[in-house]
């Protein structure tokens, strides 16, 4: 066939041409289109699905948190329709309850006074503090029955509110802070193996029920007492002899197969070139090996073990122990801090290895960490509520033991076990000696200052043979650690195995 050539054929042609082209991008716009419109719809459908997985989450365990913060003002407006609820002992006793006039008015009581005042803690006019903001959600929620909940709401009355059962033992209470008498200082006790915290004595306290009126006192720049500080959580000391725990573990580690070989002797001053190291008060404990230098808490012998340790690693075991690292506790609490390097000199050398330099302590952390040697290396979470139940007595939530990790081995835990057990034996401990229960444990007297007295330090645990209680102890200016802290951490002891029954706690 002849083409057509003419101007009229070849505008068809072109017109061809073109509609052919034009038909093909229209193909590719319309791919396009939909698999923006896939991508689009694969976005949304996964946000949508990350929200729901957020939510879930949130409900499941964050809620309670985020409307139990003290930021939440909406919580607050609960108060409108429920009474708050109590705060009980673990033996049911109540430490803390709402009273209501009869008209109307409510005050928040606290039976015990101050006994109490830092674990359990206060609300007023002036902020919740203690266990009274950590359990502010499950106070103000109530689970009262319908019938009773349509009752109050016929009657224009609030809900008694849900009452929290903590782990603290109110006999335990009592023999803390009644053997630290009138000394500043702190007393924490726990069972190793659950992490529930027994007693949380702070001295100097203050009356809970009169808070706001003393507040202005509480907190002007003329009170040094500092008593709002709870000293069990938030006291920072240096940790002394407590602290050889930790250069012992060190020593062992890095001479496994030697440590059993260390001598020292003992003149009561241990002399490194122009620095000097006295045993307290200059006492010569002569001819030494590891175990004696450790119960009878030689200065000498662990200056010149410090002196012989890799800083570095040294510095490695103790933030692996959790200084300079959040504790895992749900309350306020300061950092313990561990600051020497592998660059330090021979006096930070000598003094952080027998626990004085720059290294500082909460009891809370001490008790932390000779709870983990006692429990085989795991440390358990530390505790305060038991458990929520209505008004009624009804459990509504219960809250179980859980482990935070291995801060050793059982085999380095058995190591320390056994220096804590001579410590009592035969060392400066031997003020926990006796027949009902065997113990185990480590004194301190910890310098601060020049020209005060030392403070007096005490960790340990009973029974020596399967812990069931550990406590840590610290009496402000007080003196040795054998005489003063000692003492209070037996005092403890002997109440807790009085109610266990007598000689419960004693290893055959």
């Amino acid at each position: 066939m002849k083409r057509d050539d003419t101007a009229a054929g070849k505008k068809g042609r072109l017109a061809g041409f073109a509609g052919f082209r034009r038909k093909r991008p229209q193909k590719e716009i319309r791919s396009r289109a939909d698999q923006a419109i896939m991508g689009i719809a694969y976005v949304v459908s996964g946000v949508f699905l990350a929200m729901a997985v957020y939510f879930g989450w949130f409900i499941q365990f964050d809620s309670e948190d985020v409307i139990g913060s003290p930021y939440n003002a909406r919580l607050d407006r609960f108060s409108d329709r429920i009474v708050r609820g109590r705060i009980l002992s673990n033996d049911g006793q109540t430490l803390a309850e709402t009273l209501v006039d009869a008209d109307g008015t409510e005050t928040r009581r606290c039976p015990f006074d101050s006994l109490f005042v830092h674990a359990v803690g206060y609300c007023g006019l002036n902020g919740r503090t203690g266990l009274e903001a950590q359990a502010n959600y499950y106070l103000l929620t109530s689970h009262v029955n319908l019938l009773e909940k349509v009752f109050c709401e016929l009657k224009g009355e609030k809900c008694p509110g849900d009452q929290v059962v903590t782990t603290l033992d109110a006999d335990l209470q009592r023999a803390a802070a009644g053997a630290l008498g009138n000394r500043a200082g702190a007393v924490i006790a726990m069972e190793p193996d659950t992490g529930k915290i027994l007693a949380m004595v702070s001295q100097p306290g203050f009356d809970a029920n009169q808070v706001d009126e003393i507040w202005e006192a509480l907190i002007s720049p003329d009170n040094t007492a500092a008593q709002l500080v709870n000293r069990a959580t938030q006291g920072r000391y240096p940790p002394g002899s407590t602290f050889k725990i930790l250069t012992a573990l060190e020593f062992m580690r890095e001479n496994p197969d030697t440590w059993q070989d260390f001598t020292f002797h003992c003149t009561g001053v241990f002399q490194s070139g122009d620095y000097t190291i006295r045993c307290f008060h200059s006492e010569a404990h002569g001819d030494q090996n590891l175990i004696q230098a450790f119960a009878g808490s030689c200065n000498g012998a662990f200056a010149q073990i410090g002196l012989s340790l890799d800083a570095g690693r040294f510095k490695g075991l103790a933030e692996s122990v959790l200084f300079n690292s959040p504790l895992p506790y749900p309350m306020p609490y300061n950092e313990s801090s561990f600051v020497m390097d592998e660059d330090a000199d021979e006096w930070e050398r000598l003094q952080t290895a027998i626990g004085q330099g720059r290294t500082q302590m909460t009891p809370l952390h001490n008790l932390l960490l000779i709870a983990a040697i006692a429990n085989g290396g795991t440390l358990m979470r530390p505790y305060m509520m038991d458990h929520v139940e209505n008004v009624g007595g009804q459990t509504i939530r219960k809250f179980l033991p859980s482990a935070y990790g291995s801060l050793m081995s059982a085999s380095d835990a058995a190591f320390l076990s056994e220096l804590l057990k001579q410590t009592v034996e035969i060392g400066t401990g031997s003020a926990l000696k006796t027949d009902r229960y065997t113990a185990a444990g480590k004194t301190g007297s910890a310098e601060f200052e020049t020209g005060k007295e030392t403070h007096s330090w005490f960790v340990g645990y009973a029974p020596a043979e399967n812990p069931a209680i550990a406590i840590s102890v610290i009496a402000e200016e007080a003196g040795s650690g054998g005489q003063v802290a000692a003492p209070v951490a037996r005092a403890v002891f002997d109440a807790y195995f009085a109610k266990q029954g007598a000689g419960s706690g004693k290893s055959e």
